[in-house]
């Protein structure tokens, strides 16, 4: 049994244990709906007459949707709350993969892309805000069985599209059926989630106590130089968290674009083993968001995030260090257990920084995320060109040397401490 799925302590109400369900349920979709184009894209490529070059061009601009559109994720939050905001985009972003799965033609691709990056930055940092709410409910970590729905819902969709692949489903059809199905659901979530203000969990409902008050933002200092109402520390804590996601972003798209590429120039295996760097990277990191929030309820985030950092740098250098099938397998695997909590991790420090504005926190560390997506693919790509794949992947270990210098900014055993202090009350 998961994290997620064990029994919720009987001082959480009805309603917030559904609204974790509720939450729990776009994350998959999220997760699901996109990732099951990934197996079209050899259909798509045949379809238009691509080269390999306009579709990588294609593929690349698409995070520049997301960079944009995320930078209006707070204020849109503020407008329309984080439950309604995240359900109704995720329905958009649905309606923009049916774009893609239909395209036909290279601008068509590409702006389909755009659209569907522009939808998923903005329900990315709305969901997450919505589960930080859920979250302050149950005064312990669980916004890693969140991100842990994500992941399952990544590899449910890969094999969706897979197995729709295999039985020659055109690819207008399972655009429809995925936008029936997943728009539904992401509809049908939103009577589960958290009624009222977005900022009712900042305040304690109930007496004081030490974990309650934690969870209330101190006032920021007065005076000095502000930048969207945030002082110029909180601004460089902010930037800190970013970077986080930037590296751990990163580390999961080594896997993700690299590791089938990696396995098969390498190695020279069949498409089922090369496509098993994928498997492995992401359903490590399922494992390790579901076993995360207990990690890190007892180590804290910081801890947790350095262990991560260590194990995956260490298993991605031994596999590159001694490349065979089996090594590598294990190394994408530490990889994706090594940065499984640090998304949950970051988004909730920023939700959390004293004097910073609801919601700006989780958007500007958002922002960063998308950065690293769409600037170290390209890095990647020139190393390997230069050099080979296998020494272009030993920016791995260095995206974990980056994790390990900017994990000070993280917590240490906040929602352990919260915990002791709850049992002792």
């Amino acid at each position: 049994m998961n994290a997620h799925s064990a029994t919720a302590p009987p001082s959480v109400p009805l309603e917030v244990r559904r609204a974790r369900w509720a939450v729990s349920l776009i994350f998959l979709l999220n997760g699901a709906s996109f990732c099951a184009i990934l197996p079209r894209y050899p259909e798509l490529v045949e379809t238009i007459g691509l080269s390999n070059t306009a579709f990588g061009l294609a593929v690349g601009i698409g995070p520049l949707g997301g960079l944009a559109a995320g930078l209006f994720a707070a204020r849109l939050m503020t407008r329309f709350g984080t439950a309604r905001l995240s359900v109704v985009v995720q329905i958009i972003a649905s309606t923009s993969h049916l774009l893609v799965y239909v395209a036909g033609s290279w601008l068509w691709l590409a702006g389909s892309l755009v659209l569907a990056m522009a939808a998923d930055a903005i329900t990315d940092v709305s969901m997450n805000a919505h589960g930080m709410r859920v979250e302050r409910r149950y005064r312990r970590s669980i916004m890693n069985s969140f991100h842990g729905w994500w992941s399952l819902g990544a590899v449910v969709g890969g094999l969706l599209g897979s197995a729709c692949a295999q039985l020659g489903v055109p690819l207008w059809g399972q655009g429809v059926a995925g936008l029936v199905v997943f728009g539904l659901l992401a509809a049908g979530a939103l009577r589960f989630l958290l009624p009222g203000h977005d900022g009712t969990e900042r305040t304690p409902v109930a007496g004081p106590s030490a974990a309650s008050a934690a969870e209330v933002p101190a006032p920021a200092p007065r005076g000095g130089l502000r930048i969207a109402g945030m002082t110029m520390r909180s601004l460089g804590l902010l930037v800190a968290l970013g970077m986080i996601l930037v590296f751990a972003g990163s580390t999961e798209d080594a896997g993700n674009t690299w590791g089938a590429l990696f396995m098969n120039s390498t190695f020279e295996v069949s498409a089922f083993v090369a496509g098993m760097a994928f498997v492995a990277l992401q359903g490590a990191q399922t494992i390790g968001r579901f076993t995360g929030d207990a990690i890190v309820n007892r180590l804290g985030d910081r801890a947790t995030a350095r262990l991560g950092a260590a194990i995956s740098a260490t298993g991605m250098g031994l596999a590159l260090l001694f490349p065979t099938p089996v090594t590598a397998l294990i190394g994408f695997a530490a990889a994706g257990w090594g940065v499984a909590t640090l998304f949950p991790a970051a988004y909730r420090a920023a939700d959390e920084l004293p004097g910073v504005p609801q919601g700006v926190g989780m958007t500007v560390v958002g922002w960063f995320a998308r950065l690293g997506f769409f600037v170290t693919p390209p890095l990647v790509g020139v190393l390997a060109d230069a050099l080979t794949l296998r020494y272009a992947l030993w920016m791995v270990p260095m995206y974990a040397l980056g994790i390990l210098v900017f994990s000070g900014v993280l917590e240490p055993r906040r929602a352990a401490q919260a915990a002791a202090a709850d049992a002792a009350g």
